[in-house]
């Protein structure tokens, strides 16, 4: 019997008044977010000022694992389903506590840079707020509580992005990895949509994109769990690379110590390719080649729009997407970064900064704790 959870989403209303529109308006999210395959609505679809200004109350089934049969694993995480479905998730849970050391560190950032840059705080759902069985523990529920705890501790000024209905609406397509922890490129894509739209930046379709696909791929989550049956469920590793756009992109790469957590050397910038040929357990090492960069990308969008994305590694699969909605992307990743922050920001004209973490490492005090680090070193 499949369980309902009620969740109350956030939407704001986009900063900007000015500048090209979107091919994808707030129209489109409201229809992904009415016409969920696997979410039933209490009531009417929400009139469109509510993705807006107001809370879309609406209760989500999961249809795609939610009877599954599942197991867990000596190291605590869970596997669901058998043969060609089978699916590894890692199950989330975060502290109120947690919610309000990111949200002060997002509200910071804000308060700094005040009204000449923009700060968008997207945290980023995990597989288990979708996949997660009926009877196999509250995750979904967690992240919500996660989500929902964070916004209510957002300055006003900061624009929340809820992606909660955003990817329920896509949770029967292949949007996060089942052999990974990390989602898929498609769902990378429906985020980077929402946020765009809510931007006010130009954005391409997927079918002005070129689909690369990667077969036999067995993520890092074969590790991670420790269970054989998962490298007995491959799947296809499946990525987008625009058509018809040029652009530059130049890296510093970090050099880390022994621990992997802090920076000893850094290179001076260097030219490469954004997209990179990485196959097997390293293939989302597509993105820029994985987290230990400093990358920009110039684009030939001429709108006046900066961004940076401050990320873990779910936000490396963003960047790609906005190649035709922002003149210039910097990518820093939430633990490796050698500047001061200030400074960066005003020295590259940003216009807008976007948080863009995953659940997990934003209830991480590492996370923002770094995050505010960077501000004063």
């Amino acid at each position: 019997m499949n369980k309902k959870l009620t969740l109350a989403i956030i939407f704001l209303a986009p900063v900007f008044t000015t500048g090209a529109q979107s091919d994808f308006d707030v129209e489109q999210l409201r229809e992904d977010i009415a016409l969920v395959g696997n979410t039933d609505y209490g009531g009417e679809a929400p009139d469109l000022t509510d993705l807006k200004t107001g809370y879309i109350p609406f209760d989500y089934h999961n249809t795609v694992t939610g009877n599954s049969p599942w197991r867990k694993t000596p190291r605590g995480m869970l596997v669901i389903g058998t043969g060609d479905t089978l699916r590894a998730i890692d199950r989330f849970s975060g502290s109120a506590t947690a919610a309000r050391g990111y949200a002060d560190a997002v509200n910071r950032y804000h308060r700094i840079f005040g009204d000449s840059v923009t700060v968008w705080c997207m945290p980023i759902p995990t597989s288990a707020a979708f996949y997660t069985p009926d009877d196999a523990g509250d995750s979904p529920a967690a992240t919500h509580r996660f989500i929902k705890n964070m916004f209510d501790d957002l300055d006003p000024g900061v624009r929340s992005i809820d992606l909660f209905p955003v990817l329920a609406a896509h949770a029967a397509e292949p949007i996060y990895s089942r052999t990974d922890h990390h989602w898929a490129p498609l769902g990378a894509y429906y985020a980077a949509r929402a946020f765009a739209t809510l931007a006010d930046v130009p954005f391409a379709d997927l079918s002005d994109y070129e689909r690369h696909v990667i077969p036999g791929y067995v993520g890092t989550m074969a590790k991670f769990a420790g269970d054989a049956s998962i490298k007995r469920a491959p799947e296809d590793f499946v990525y987008y690379t625009p058509l018809n756009t040029d652009v530059e992109t130049t890296y510093i790469t970090y050099h880390l110590d022994r621990g992997r957590r802090h920076v000893i050397s850094e290179t001076e910038p260097e030219k490469g390719k954004f997209f990179l040929n990485f196959k097997g357990v390293s293939s989302y090492c597509t993105f820029m080649g994985g987290d230990q960069k400093l990358t920009k990308v110039v684009t030939p969008v001429k709108n006046g729009r900066r961004l940076v994305i401050l990320k873990d590694s779910f936000g490396n699969a963003i960047a790609g997407y906005l190649f035709n909605s922002f003149e210039e992307i910097h990518v820093i990743d939430c633990r490796y970064f050698t500047k001061n922050m200030k400074d960066y920001i005003r020295d590259n004209r940003i216009t807008d900064i976007l948080f863009a973490n995953n659940v997990g490492h934003a209830a991480s005090a590492r996370t923002y704790e770094m995050y505010e680090h960077y501000l004063d070193q």
